[in-house]
């Protein structure tokens, strides 16, 4: 009995990092499987994956062409050539991912060596390009992918990660071809130099803007979903993807794990299918611990302006919206609420003058104190919330993305004669003791929280992903079963809440 182990490499690769997030032979496969089948059994229909990292979606895509054109190509040398010259290309992110590509494809890091499986090639690279771009600069940012200057303007034996296909006409790469399928796993994001050096700015919403413009038959990407939500230079990205017809499918993984062993991607993953000739509702895959849910809907919500992730919350949702009732996002500040940082240090731990007022900040050691002194002086902006008594609520998610999940932090009922810096936000005002606790146990429900996780797909919370949370009564506490009656939710509605939502500590 032969047990000999033979892995796909490129299994293992998918494995590496989150820096460069590769894509199994299996997710490629779940993603081709999208694609009307006959296309791999036309000797016509061309590939591009324009953002190549390991080769295994031209990999994949050449095997099922293999298999599709065995009739109408019977000879398997001939066959092969006509598939590598004539319907498989790549641009590849670097020039290792180049040769690592090729490797894949055509089992040589040059297409014509004398191992490749091609004959036909008279030249190195093949159809499988790399070009090495520059970026271009304007103001200290490029211009195409607002990489920062200081850390990528580099000798030309460093790579710069200026991508061609975002940098470059794809022209000078592929003279004018109309390619029939785009699919590939862009690059998530660079570095734009902001804060302490390590914010990043997406960019892999730029790959499938310009595969658009090229106006191919479909279009498929996996993609971070922090786009759903917007924000950090996506709000225009998201707003043309929410209102674009012609996505038929999207999948939808809030758990990275489920399509990135191992890895750990705020807000989740999805790829999807964009089909030029379509128009219509969406069918939209929830995967979640292994379970598959599925239903056809538009990806805006009516009357929502905004995509709800969940299937399963679209009932709750309009059972909610019935009432018609004002929603939290109006009572909620914007960030920095005080004009007062996170990483503001002139304060005291106790009172040294008789005028300093309280400081709610962060819990970066959790031996600290979050709540010390600082003078009036500070307060920047807001100064007639000082004396009023407010809710509080960090704006940074706790944990990492397991479910069920928390959705917030504990809230904190902040007395009269405090401030608060970008820490935190304030849910709202109160006039009394009683109602700071009693908006506090509303935001305790998993209902509450709930309705946030609808929207919320980053770690921060920001005022918008109040804007499904009804306001409420605050003369008396609230709990689950008081909301799940008052809003008629059935027992397969509040089953899913409690599945997605833990309790509070």
């Amino acid at each position: 009995m032969n047990n000999t182990y033979s892995p796909d490499i490129l299994n293992c690769l998918a494995n590496l990092s989150s820096d460069e997030v590769f894509t199994s032979p299996e997710l490629a496969n779940r993603m081709l499987d999208l694609l009307p089948q006959e296309l791999f059994r036309s000797s016509k229909t061309r590939f591009l994956d324009p953002c190549s990292k390991s080769g295994v979606f031209l990999r994949e895509i050449a095997k099922r062409l293999l298999a599709g054109l065995e009739e109408q190509i019977p000879d398997l040398q001939q066959r092969i050539d006509h598939i590598m010259t004539q319907q498989v290309f790549g641009i590849a992110c670097t020039d290792l991912t180049a040769e690592m590509s090729r490797r894949t494809l055509y089992c040589t890091k040059q297409a014509n060596g004398k191992y490749s499986v091609s004959t036909a090639f008279r030249d190195v690279q093949g159809n499988l390009r790399y070009l090495r771009c520059t970026h271009n600069w304007v103001n200290g940012k490029c211009k195409h992918c607002g990489a920062n200057r200081a850390q990528y303007d580099r000798i030309e034996t460093i790579e710069s990660y200026a991508y061609p296909f975002i940098h470059k006409n794809l022209n000078e790469i592929f003279k004018n071809m109309q390619f029939d399928v785009i699919i590939g796993n862009p690059p998530y994001q660079i570095n734009d130099g902001g804060g302490d050096g390590s914010s990043a700015l997406p960019i892999y919403h730029k790959f499938i803007l310009q595969a658009k413009k090229l106006n191919p038959r479909y279009l498929s990407m996996i993609v971070p979903a922090r786009w759903y939500s917007g924000g950090k230079g996506l709000d225009d990205f998201r707003n043309e993807m929410l209102s674009d017809h012609r996505i038929s499918v999207i999948h939808d993984f809030p758990i990275t794990d489920e399509c990135f062993q191992g890895l750990n991607i705020r807000g989740g993953i999805c790829y999807f299918l964009w089909n030029r000739d379509y128009s219509g509702d969406c069918v939209v895959y929830n995967h979640n611990h292994g379970d598959v849910t599925h239903t056809k809907r538009p990806l805006l919500e009516q009357k929502a302006e905004t995509f709800i992730r969940y299937n399963q919350g679209i009932s709750i949702l309009r059972k909610v919206r019935q009432l018609n009732e004002e929603t939290m996002d109006n009572r909620v500040s914007s960030r920095l609420p005080f004009g007062i940082p996170s990483n503001f240090s002139e304060y005291t731990l106790t009172k040294s003058n008789e005028n300093d007022i309280v400081l709610y900040r962060s819990e970066r050691n959790k031996n600290a104190e979050k709540r010390v002194f600082i003078s009036k002086k500070y307060v920047i902006k807001n100064s007639s919330w000082i004396d009023k008594l407010k809710v509080l609520v960090s704006k940074a998610s706790p944990g990492g993305d397991e479910y069920p999940h928390s959705i917030i932090s504990n809230p904190v009922l902040a007395e009269k004669g405090s401030v608060c810096t970008e820490t935190y936000l304030i849910v709202d005002f109160v006039d009394t003791i009683e109602q700071g606790k009693n908006l506090i146990s509303y935001m305790n429900t998993r209902f509450f929280r709930f309705l946030m996780s609808l929207i919320k797909n980053t770690q921060n919370i920001s005022k918008g992903v109040f804007a499904f949370v009804p306001l409420q009564d605050f003369s008396h506490p609230w709990t689950d079963e008081m909301l799940y009656m008052k809003y008629g939710l059935d027992k397969d509605e509040i089953a899913f809440i409690e599945s997605m939502i833990r309790p509070m500590e």
